[in-house]
């Protein structure tokens, strides 16, 4: 992120906190456009008249507005005449907490205060009694001097702190209805003013932000309604006053997240406790809540949307944080949906890519890329989880091919820069050795599906695996020899169990490995597999090969050559080496080593090299 681009966000959440008046309708209007556009698209798909559709779709929503504020301000009314009933248990309560623990501290310090709010609502309460029963004895009465106010004064004072809010109101309507009604003309308009020299991307940018935020809204509205319909039943089914007023606080609640929820619980749980004697109400409501939030999570929210805001848990937290101190609790209820318009920007505007980084749930590493960061860490059980949970639809033949291998390339090329120090080879090499052993008991288990009939086999396999289709490779006895460094023996380590899982017995050696007679010795021994990651070995390859087969003709010796140095075509050839079988990938060298095919024989290097042998005649 440059300094430039840092000054213009610094510069915009400057001008959106001052001019908050201004922004937060104009927010309000478009997040209820894109929540009502596609009822409107409905409408219109069944020959409803525009202007129409929009008024039926915008009437519906502010009716359905309206009719909750009502609601919840007659529940909130009837609660506050119920509520100095309440002070008693809430008290007794608090003293109990408080004998069962020392005495003293938190429950004390608590204890004390629901008893002077007790007090203070008594009290509260006689004197409103006092003031309106008749009096008994005459008293001197006092003088107070009251001025006179206008009529028009008197009714000025109790219009003009309504009229902001129902400004408000009005402002978000009118922006709503022109804004569905000028909807085409909006997007036509913001694309030529930001995106005629790319309309393809601007046109998914729109289409993106319209389809997440819209859906986001009206899913979760319907996600929130299905969570709140149980919850009221069930707080009224336990004998909770105002349960209707606690299902659509948590209704509403849920817009924010993570915090919404536990504030709609914490209500409802206060009230269990000031109206019952005993403990089993406030367990029952936890339960209730708990068992709900379970099964929304778990079952409604993956059932209707999953998630498809595009955010991190993370990014949904800081995002929370950010719009509640810049917009007040309005901010806090528009995080989610605001915060995703910015991670859409950050997809399709190339100089706000750190948006989607920072706040996107996309992985922003490759998976072969996180492993070799991991290994590279020397953190082998954070890599081998990863490549657990990678394993869980695939075989490790897979992993290894589209992981595991790329990973050691990328150590291979940063080893060739000379940025990887010995020290780092080294730690790189032995966590890839760990990360093999780690993960054993899977090549344990797929050693035995391959020993399962193949009936089993088709019904456990999937058919775009190559894993199936390797050849058997028991009563073979193989030999895999890394080529030049440490990062080759990790490979030839990855080669050997793959080797292994097909029924082969394969052992492994290091490159540092002088003593060849081994080979001479053991007549088991068939096939000899190099492993070179780096692609310019042609002469040490060519060597390699040339000595075994000399003291080994029978011997099969083959090259692995992972598309070296990121090339299509490795440099190392047949006819350069010598060598039985030259292999780019995993598979291709299993199946390579595992066929019966014969060794090839050793050729002369002066006729490789076209040169004929030229023998003297004998003088008399």
């Amino acid at each position: 992120m440059s300094g430039h681009v840092l000054l213009i966000l610094i510069g915009v959440t400057v001008v959106l906190k001052v001019g908050q008046e201004i922004f937060v309708p104009l927010a309000l209007s478009l997040l209820l456009t894109f929540t009502l556009a596609p009822i409107v698209s409905f409408l219109r798909r069944r020959s409803v008249p525009k202007i129409a559709a929009v008024m039926i779709a915008v009437a519906s929503a502010f009716c359905a507005i309206a009719l909750f504020s009502v609601i919840v301000a007659s529940q909130v009314a009837n609660l506050a005449q119920n509520i100095p009933a309440y002070q008693r248990n809430i008290v007794v309560k608090v003293q109990t907490l408080a004998q069962a623990g020392s005495g003293d501290g938190i429950m004390k310090h608590l204890s004390g205060i629901v008893e002077r709010v007790g007090e203070e609502i008594e009290t509260r309460a006689e004197e409103s009694r006092d003031a309106t029963a008749a009096p008994t004895s005459r008293e001197p009465m006092p003088v107070e001097i009251v001025t006179r106010s206008n009529p028009i004064q008197t009714l000025g004072n109790l219009i003009l702190p309504l009229i902001s809010p129902f400004a408000t109101a009005g402002l978000v309507i009118v922006l709503v209805i022109f804004m569905l009604l000028e909807r085409e003309d909006l997007r036509d308009r913001f694309i030529r003013l930001v995106g005629l020299n790319d309309l393809h991307r601007t046109t998914e940018a729109l289409q993106d932000a319209g389809k997440r935020v819209g859906k986001y809204l009206l899913m979760q509205l319907v996600v929130n309604a299905l969570y709140a319909f149980p919850i009221t039943i069930g707080l009224w089914l336990l004998g909770i006053p105002n349960a209707i007023l606690w299902g659509l606080l948590t209704l509403v609640l849920r817009f924010v997240p993570y915090i919404g929820p536990v504030i709609g619980m914490i209500l409802p749980l206060f009230l269990a406790l000031a109206i019952a004697p005993g403990w089993s109400l406030v367990l029952w409501v936890g339960a209730l809540f708990l068992v709900t939030e379970l099964i929304s999570n778990n079952v409604v929210e993956p059932w209707l949307y999953g998630s498809h805001t595009g955010l991190s848990p993370l990014a949904i937290i800081i995002s929370a944080i950010f719009w509640s101190w810049l917009w007040g609790p309005l901010g806090l209820m528009l995080s989610t949906p605001l915060t995703v318009c910015l991670v859409v920007l950050g997809r399709y505007v190339p100089q706000f890519s750190f948006l989607d980084v920072l706040l996107g749930n996309d992985p922003v590493l490759e998976p072969h890329e996180k492993l070799y960061q991991r290994l590279l860490a020397g953190d082998p059980d954070e890599a081998t989880a990863n490549a657990e949970d990678y394993l869980e639809d695939e075989y490790l033949l897979d992993y290894y091919e589209k992981v595991g291998m790329p990973a050691l390339l990328l150590g291979e090329v940063d080893r060739q820069r000379g940025v990887m120090s010995d020290a780092q080879v080294e730690r790189f090499s032995g966590s890839v050795r760990s990360l093999i052993d780690n993960l054993s008991e899977i090549a344990d288990e797929e050693e035995a599906e391959e020993e399962a009939p193949n009936d089993q086999q088709t019904d456990n396999g999937t058919d775009e695996s190559v894993a199936m289709d390797l050849p058997d490779g028991t009563g073979r006895s193989l030999l895999c020899i890394g080529g030049r460094g440490d990062i080759d023996d990790a490979a030839a380590t990855m080669l050997a169990q793959l080797l292994e899982i097909q029924g082969a017995d394969a052992l492994v050696a290091a490159h540092s490995m002088t003593d060849m007679r081994m080979l001479k010795e053991n007549d088991t021994i068939d096939t000899v597999v190099f492993t070179f990651l780096n692609g310019n070995s042609k002469t040490h390859a060519r060597n390699l090969v040339r000595r075994l087969k000399r003291l080994k003709p029978g011997l099969r010796v083959g090259l692995f050559v992972p598309l070296a140095n990121g090339e299509d075509n490795p440099r190392l050839k047949l006819e350069d080496t010598n060598a039985d079988f030259i292999t780019l990938t995993l598979a291709e060298t299993v199946r390579s080593a595992l066929t019966d095919t014969g060794p090839v024989p050793l050729m002369s290097l002066t006729r490789k090299l076209g040169r004929p042998r030229i023998r003297l005649a004998k003088t008399a």
